[in-house]
């Protein structure tokens, strides 16, 4: 992901900004009549209360959450964008001339993409969300839309929902504080290994197959069931195998994706979780009919299987928090070097490429206007692809500080002052020399929706 991304900052004028892409909506508020504080600690991110608010299907569980009980002028939707200048950097870009590599760096005034909130219920225990969003060219497509059926038997263990949805992981790449270019989204969560410097992700994503992005929305079936008090929480999903595109799918498998989680009151220190999870699925590795040479959607085959699992935790000391996680990933050796198993032997040392991943993210809220937030992610390979490339080769090192500033809270519209830095390295990446391959955003923005 790391390096598609650098690929892609190279051969267009501007770099592309990240959609916010997050699920805060202030039409909630304005429905109930709280202020967003109500649900978030610090908007985006929920807090205890807007997680429980959120599994019950954006119900407070009371007689006025049918729409019938609506005023008439409420209208379940919010607009959420944010204006910015930023500035990308990247020390060894492949260029012509004497010198294979040179430092590009850009910098201006931009916006992000645009998300269209509409969320809300159809009917007591029906809940729906549609989210439009555009990136910052004005090309929609549909981030997430589902329908989810809550509290089915008058169960809170029976939730249902179909759709284009956020997995649910409680470490939500979609409520993420961060939102600079190369800080607004979870290294870990779309990591492949590299097979050669310069390279980007496998997956055969060229023909239209793909080994999918835990951070990305998915299309699927999901079951969660939790308890009355929401500390405990468990969740299983059936999933196609397309990465969340629209369509039926390139091939013929499906993946899966588990969570579980328990949360427990330390005394006056606050709410803690820990919880793990699970994404486990195949990939086609080749097409079995073209027609004029082109491949025919549905007919991929030579499924390889990978997976990704982990362990997160949610730790509150009053004021100061501190989330953590630890990741592991694996792909076939015919995923991981990019082979198709029609017969096609793997190129000589080729192997399951194996990772273990690490991050920790503090924040500390000064008040409720007012937070501070860090991360560090590290990400080590433990077996490369290719037996013969260096150990080190693919290892990621990232680093995000930043603050955001509310200068008011209300039912109507929620705005923050953003300001951010990232750096990432990856080890022996650049794409000429294999030296370390080292880019660096910062962001000064307003984030707002309404």
């Amino acid at each position: 992901m790391f390096l598609a991304f650098l690929a892609d900052t190279c051969t267009v004028s501007a770099a592309p900004i990240a959609t916010p892409g997050t699920f805060a909506i202030p039409a909630f508020a304005r429905k109930y009549g709280m202020p967003c504080s109500a649900c978030h600690d610090s908007w985006p991110r929920l807090s205890p209360f807007g997680q429980a608010f959120k599994d019950n299907g954006y119900q407070l569980m009371n007689e006025k959450d049918a729409p019938v009980w609506q005023n008439p002028s409420y209208w379940p939707v919010a607009f959420r964008i944010t204006p910015q200048w930023h500035r990308i950097s990247t020390n060894r870009v492949a260029v012509d001339g004497s010198n294979p590599e040179a430092q590009i760096t850009q910098h201006g005034f931009d916006w992000s993409g645009l998300d269209i909130l509409a969320e809300g219920t159809l009917a007591k225990n029906i809940s729906f969300i549609v989210l439009p969003s555009a990136d910052s060219t004005g090309a929609f497509h549909l981030e997430a839309v589902f329908v989810r059926f809550d509290n089915l038997l008058k169960s809170s263990w029976l939730n249902v929902k179909i759709g284009k949805f956020e997995l649910d992981n409680l470490q939500s790449e979609k409520r993420i504080l961060t939102l600079s270019d190369f800080g607004g989204e979870y290294q870990n969560y779309h990591f492949q290994p590299l097979v050669t410097p310069g390279s980007s992700t496998n997956g055969f994503a060229a023909e239209g197959l793909y080994v999918d992005g835990i951070g990305d929305n998915q299309v699927g079936a999901e079951w969660m069931g939790h308890s009355k008090d929401d500390r405990t929480r468990i969740s299983a999903a059936v999933l196609s195998s397309n990465d969340g595109q629209p369509g039926l799918v390139t091939g013929k498998s499906y993946n899966g994706f588990f969570a579980a989680s328990q949360a427990f009151q330390v005394g006056s220190l606050g709410l803690q979780r820990v919880g793990g999870f699970a994404y486990i699925g195949q990939a086609p590795t080749f097409f079995q009919f073209n027609s004029g040479g082109a491949p025919i959607p549905g007919t991929g085959i030579g499924n390889k299987p990978f997976y990704r699992a982990g362990f997160n935790g949610f730790f509150f000391l009053k004021k100061f928090d501190v989330t953590a996680m630890y990741f592991y990933g694996k792909d076939s050796a015919y995923l991981s070097t990019n082979t198709p198993a029609d017969g096609t032997p793997l190129p000589t040392g080729a192997q399951s490429a194996t990772w273990n991943g690490a991050l920790v993210e503090p924040h500390y809220t000064v008040g409720p206007r007012l937070i501070f937030t860090g991360r560090y992610e590290a990400i080590r390979m433990s077996q490369q692809a290719i037996a013969t490339n260096p150990s080190d080769f693919g290892n990621i090192d990232a680093g995000t500080i930043g603050f955001r500033f509310y200068p008011f809270m209300s039912s109507r519209a929620g705005f923050a002052f953003h300001n951010e830095y990232s750096i990432v390295r990856q080890r022996k990446a650049a794409p000429v020399t294999a030296s370390d391959l080292t880019s660096s955003s910062a962001m000064i923005g307003f984030d707002f929706a309404f």
